[in-house]
C-alpha cells in the first residue's frame, strides 16, 4: 500500500520552528563571512594584490564602500519588499563588496595578527551570542543605549581621524567600540530569537527575509568586531 508520508509528517512545534529559523540565520551569517574571508584573502594575499596598489585602488574602494552602504540600507528599509532570492542575492553582494573594502585594512596587518584578532572575535561573539540567547533578562532597553553609543563611537572616530589622529584615543576608541558590538549582539541575538518565535514558519518568503536581515544583522556585529579587535592586538606591516 502506498502511503502519503508527507501528509503523515507532524508539523514542527514552535520551539522546532524557532532553532530552524536561528539554525538559518547563523548558516547565512556564515555563508557571508566566508564568501568575505575568501574576498579579502584573495586580494590580500596573492597576486591580486596589485590591485591595492594600483592607481584605481582608491576608486575601486570608495565604489565599494558606497555600494555596501546602499545595499545595507535598502535591506534594512525595504526588506518586507523584497523576494527572498533578491534579499538573499543582496547579502551576498554586500558580502563580496565588504570583502573589497576589508582587503584594504588587512593589507596593513601581518598575517598572525589579522588571525589572532578573528579567533579571539570569533569566541567572544560565540559566548555574547549564546548569553543573548539563553538569558532571561530583557535586553530591549539596551538597543537605544547602544546605537547612540554606536553614534558617538562613529563622531569619535571621524573627530579623532581627521582632527587629533591621537593613537592613544584611537585604543580608547576601539576598547569602548569593542563593548558596543558586544552588547549589540547580544541585544540582536535575544531580538532574532523572539523573531523567530513570531514569524510565520508557513510562509517560506517571511521565512527568508527573517533569516536574511537577522543575518545581515549579526554579520555587521561580527566583522565590526573583528576590525576593532584587529586594531586593538593588530602589529601593523
Amino acid at each position: 500500500m502506498n502511503m502519503n508520508t508527507g501528509a503523515l509528517r507532524k508539523p514542527m512545534s514552535r520551539v522546532e520552528a524557532t532553532n530552524a529559523f536561528l539554525r538559518s540565520v547563523y548558516n547565512w551569517m556564515a555563508i557571508g563571512l566566508g564568501l568575505t574571508a575568501v574576498v579579502s584573502f584573495a586580494l590580500t594575499y596573492t597576486s591580486y594584490s596589485s590591485i591595492l596598489a594600483s592607481e584605481n585602488a582608491m576608486t575601486i574602494f570608495w565604489g565599494a564602500s558606497i555600494a555596501e552602504i546602499a545595499l545595507v540600507f535598502i535591506l534594512s528599509w525595504s526588506i518586507q519588499k523584497l523576494s527572498a532570492p533578491v534579499a538573499t542575492l543582496m547579502f551576498l553582494a554586500y558580502s563580496f563588496l565588504n570583502g573589497v573594502t576589508l582587503s584594504f585594512l588587512l593589507i596593513l596587518f601581518e598575517v598572525g595578527s589579522v588571525a589572532q584578532a578573528f579567533v579571539t572575535a570569533t569566541g567572544m561573539f560565540a559566548a555574547i551570542s549564546l548569553y543573548g540567547l539563553f538569558t532571561k533578562r530583557d535586553l530591549t532597553s539596551m538597543g537605544s543605549f547602544l546605537f547612540m553609543g554606536l553614534v558617538g563611537l562613529i563622531i569619535a572616530m571621524l573627530v579623532n581621524g581627521f582632527i587629533f589622529q591621537s593613537t592613544a584615543m584611537d585604543l580608547g576608541i576601539s576598547v569602548i567600540g569593542v563593548a558596543i558590538f558586544l552588547g549589540l549582539t547580544a541585544y540582536d541575538t535575544q531580538f532574532l530569537k523572539e523573531m523567530g518565535e513570531s514569524v510565520p514558519h508557513d510562509d517560506a518568503t517571511a521565512v527568508r527575509r527573517g533569516t536574511i536581515i537577522g543575518a545581515l544583522k549579526l554579520y555587521l556585529d561580527f566583522i565590526n568586531l573583528f576590525i576593532l579587535l584587529l586594531r586593538i592586538l593588530g602589529d601593523r606591516r
